[in-house]
């Protein structure tokens, strides 16, 4: 029934790194995009970063030059690379897929908490 399983997510000090992975189940097939969102308390969930089948990339400002997303396409699998983690990027972060054959279809993983101490 779980189809995304994310994984790495844990508590850090400002400064240091993480790297969070989702690996997708083989049963989601056409997997066209996987990324990753977050969601702090109170706040709308929002994009982190994208990455397509072909290998095109997406990132929001605020982690441009300190995240870097990759992806294993034979796998089904996506990973988040986080440097230099600052409190403010302390949520809740979400795998995310889209599959494509014929019609559009959105999986999302259960969530890994991430937490910065300052």
């Amino acid at each position: 029934q779980v189809q995304l399983v994310e994984s790495g997510g844990g508590l850090v000090q400002a400064g240091g790194s993480l790297r969070l992975s989702c690996a997708a189940s083989r049963s989601i097939f056409s997997i066209n995009a996987m990324g990753w969102y977050r969601q702090a308390p109170g706040k709308q969930r929002e994009l982190v970063a994208t990455i397509t089948n072909v290998g095109s990339t997406n990132y929001a400002d605020s982690v441009k030059g300190r995240f870097t997303i990759s992806s294993d396409n034979a796998k089904n699998s996506v990973s988040l690379q986080m440097n230099s983690l600052k409190p403010e990027d302390t949520a809740v972060y979400y795998c995310y897929a889209r599959a494509y054959y014929r019609s559009s279809r959105d999986y999302w993983g259960q969530g890994t908490q991430v937490t910065v101490s300052s």
